[in-house]
């Protein structure tokens, strides 16, 4: 069961939206059953959240690669443009998922014809190439750790590493992810930590300090501190 959130979510300069499945919501009386739920509670400002919004679930997407991309398409936009220009997208491909040989042979003039800029176009093309040169597939992303994932993706043209953060968590269904440099996350915990964003450097120590009590759970309080005054990117199926 999906579950939209509203808010947008900012990174430095840029506005980032972002459409995701697998972002479950379960019942509130079925919150202190589930083991992370147990291990975060321990923090109280996460337990008074996770008491307010119940239990997340994650869980894989199969098409690592369509994930990847609808993720840059809806970059910066708003997430009702977001949906429509990625149905317009799958409506080059008769409203399937393409394979990357597809989105590699589709002209780029036609999927600048869907609202996407001359830049996305080449991200999504370098995506897809690299997935049909390299691999991009659950069987070979999960011999490798979080940060070997990241530095592996981030080859990419147009990949960040924020952007393989958010897959990480929402297509791979890793669980102890911190996405440190995600705005909605850092205005989180300085409202409820009391944190000073004033010096850098102490700022982003002072975040890992407070979340390494979360390990080995780092994913899903991010999902608690995104929900903290609609700090999430708007998530839905895609």
């Amino acid at each position: 069961m999906g579950t939209k959130l509203t808010g947008k979510l900012q990174r430095g300069r840029n506005k980032r939206v972002i459409n995701h499945q697998g972002y479950g919501l379960k019942t509130n009386q079925q919150a202190m059953a589930s083991e992370y739920t147990v291990h975060l509670s321990k923090d109280k400002k996460l337990k008074k959240l996770i008491e307010q919004n119940g239990v997340f679930t994650l869980k894989k997407q199969k098409n690592v690669c369509t994930w990847l991309c609808a993720s840059i398409m809806s970059q910066q936009l708003s997430a009702k443009v977001a949906d429509v220009i990625y149905k317009r997208f799958l409506n080059l491909y008769q409203g399937i998922e393409p394979t990357p040989e597809q989105i590699i042979a589709t002209p780029p003039e036609t999927l600048r014809s869907i609202g996407l800029s001359n830049a996305k176009v080449s991200y999504v093309q370098n995506v897809a190439r690299f997935t049909v040169e390299q691999g991009m597939d659950h069987r070979k992303l999960h011999k490798m750790n979080d940060e070997e994932v990241i530095e592996y993706l981030t080859q990419i043209k147009g990949v960040g590493r924020w952007t393989v953060e958010m897959l990480l968590i929402f297509a791979l269904r890793r669980e102890n992810v911190f996405a440190i440099d995600d705005l909605g996350i850092q205005n989180a915990m300085i409202a409820l930590y009391k944190l000073d964003r004033t010096d850098k450097k102490q700022f982003r120590e002072d975040m890992l300090r407070v979340a390494q009590k979360w390990s080995p759970y780092r994913s899903y309080a991010c999902m608690y501190l995104w929900r903290y005054k609609d700090n999430a990117p708007p998530l839905k199926k895609t």
